[in-house]
């Protein structure tokens, strides 16, 4: 009986087996890093339904450059095994790094410096992130049944970023993604995505004082990121209706009343974008239903002169089957491009100089598609 005992446990103990992460180094390149940039995180989605979700870090403190793949479950043996089920957004605020899970219905928190777990937050199907003051915003697809096809409004959850509470909610749109924050307002795009052909077209403002929506922008169909510049104007991407309305990007600014209202649209797809000083970073990756294709394209605007540049990232691209994620080097102006392959095997992030020349690429996990810069404080 004791030997079967013994038996039993020592199975469980190999079943529970953590799996290590993987080291590569990357090639020398001239690549200068930033004294104060120490690497990125990067979230790779994992195909729905897989379980597969993982987190990879690329050191640039070293020389060369170390990618490490898979980091979270060695790093917390006692957690469960990876993560859960689709990685959505990524960001760090203060020392803590913290991670959406969509259908695990969980936003993720560890520490910033070695991503050690600290807590979980329980948030139903939650989309994206956005701090301010202590608190952190997270976008959520859950709400009241107010569509007659049961269809939910969404809910922004306040948190706590130091108890890990949730402390208050607020309705929004159909289906809110990306938020930013501006001037004591939160911003938040509502897709609809859920509403199909019936998409939502508005972008929310919360006044973050009351934590009550002031008022509905109509901007286009199916909205997904926001970001602000640093001139104060707001940019907002539609992926369109996927058939007759194409995917675009809009800028906004003040009004003489000081309200964000739509001053410009660009007639270009958008998927992604970065905003690094005056220059903002895209993709488009626009579905044909006639030739049953994605058509790929890449640019950059100048957010002061809010023209379209030809970009030198771009001009001898490697074979990217299909970009999912872009994030631009605030210092070196190194860009990172994510590719997604065939989502459901590895990923592989590509490294490319300002003048476009590939320093590296690197696999990583499977449907790398979010990221953030760790930063020594």
């Amino acid at each position: 009986m004791v030997c079967a005992l013994m038996w039993l446990l020592s199975a469980c103990r190999s079943d529970d087996e953590v799996i290590d992460s993987e080291k590569e180094k990357l090639p020398d390149s001239t690549e200068v890093n930033g004294d104060n940039i120490l690497g990125l995180y990067l979230l790779c989605e994992g195909n729905m339904g897989s379980n597969k979700c993982t987190l990879d870090y690329l050191d640039l403190s070293q020389t060369p450059p170390v990618y490490n793949r898979n980091i979270y479950s060695e790093r917390n043996p006692d957690a469960i095994k990876e993560l859960g089920d689709v990685g959505n957004d990524i960001a760090i605020y203060g020392s803590r790094l913290w991670m959406v899970i969509n259908m695990s219905n969980k936003v993720e928190v560890a520490t910033a410096a070695d991503c050690k777990r600290i807590g979980k937050v329980d948030i139903p199907n939650c989309r994206s992130l956005a701090f301010h003051e202590g608190y952190a915003y997270v976008s959520s697809f859950y709400g009241p049944q107010l569509d007659p096809e049961d269809l939910e409004v969404g809910t922004i959850y306040k948190v706590d970023t130091l108890t890990l509470q949730k402390v208050d909610s607020v309705y929004v749109g159909w289906q809110p993604e990306e938020m930013a924050i501006k001037d004591g307002k939160l911003y938040v795009a509502n897709s609809g995505g859920y509403r199909i052909p019936d998409y939502d077209r508005t972008i929310s403002v919360i006044d973050l004082k009351t934590f009550r929506e002031e008022r509905k922008i109509d901007v286009a169909v199916n909205l997904h990121h926001l970001r602000f510049d640093h001139h104060g104007q707001l940019w907002a991407t539609s992926r369109g209706d996927y058939y007759d309305v194409p995917s675009r990007l809009y800028c906004l600014r003040p009004d003489s009343h000081g309200d964000m209202q739509v001053a410009q649209c660009f007639d270009t797809p958008v998927s992604n974008l970065c905003i690094v000083g005056d220059s903002l970073y895209f993709y488009g990756a626009q579905w044909s239903e006639a030739t049953q294709k994605n058509t790929v394209s890449y640019g950059i605007i100048n957010t002061k002169t809010m023209q379209m540049e030809t970009p030198d990232f771009a001009s001898n691209l490697p074979s990217i089957t299909i970009p999912y994620g872009i994030i631009v080097h605030p210092i070196t102006r190194d860009v990172y491009l994510m590719d997604a392959k065939n989502y459901v095997s590895s990923g592989e992030l590509f490294c490319l100089s300002p003048k476009g020349e590939l320093r590296w690429s690197v696999r990583t996990g499977d449907i790398p598609g979010h990221a953030c810069w760790k930063i020594e404080n």
